[in-house]
């Protein structure tokens, strides 16, 4: 099944509706959604190259317009969709701890979750909850997912081809290990915001 997900994201590649699923599966992340981007943006720029920095523009945009949905949905949801939202993803708790921390932090929480595994939709709906400001929360998000985004794009530019050989040699590894990042990010989340 792994096989096959990572072939039709290399065959998706050569399609012109590609960029556009995986600029949906972006902004969906970044509002409600758990996986990642990066789940169809390494195999795409593997099989293309030359649209690596195309995919991490397409990201970059995608990411912080759902992020402005995760940021409306905190702001004037929160009571209903924005509480259910961080519920299910099981930071209830921390969510009084991660807002008076905006207070004197926001900058750097917005840059460093931004930058990592941690899920980033947490970040959005608490920056809305936290009535952090919308202006730098746009910017540091722009920093933040576009940094992620090129740096990815400028790994596999330069180094596709063996990138490539490296990750189809052993993908049940890179699978588990961005999976586990992945969890990873949710624990770290959970255990210390």
């Amino acid at each position: 099944m792994l096989r096959r997900l990572y072939n039709w994201c290399l065959d998706a590649a050569h399609k012109p509706h590609a960029s556009w699923i995986m600029g949906a599966v972006s902004f969906a992340e970044s509002s409600f959604f758990p996986i990642p981007p990066d789940v169809m943006m390494v195999p795409m720029a593997l099989a293309r190259p030359d649209k690596a920095w195309s995919y991490a523009v397409m990201c970059t945009l995608t990411s912080v317009a759902g992020g402005l949905l995760g940021y409306t949905i905190g702001a004037m949801l929160y009571d209903s969709l924005g509480q259910w939202l961080i519920q299910f993803y099981g930071y209830g708790q921390k969510v009084e701890t991660f807002r008076s921390a905006y207070a004197q932090y926001g900058a750097w929480i917005i840059l460093l979750k931004g930058l990592t595994p941690i899920p980033y939709k947490v970040v959005t709906i608490t920056s809305g909850f936290a009535d952090y400001n919308i202006w730098l929360f746009m910017l540091f998000s722009v920093i933040a997912r576009g940094g992620r985004f090129f740096v990815v794009a400028f790994l596999l530019h330069r180094y596709g081809a063996r990138a490539r050989d490296v990750i189809e040699r052993r993908l049940g590894l890179w699978a588990a290990l961005t999976a586990g990042g992945i969890v990873l990010g949710f624990i770290l989340v959970t255990k210390f915001f």
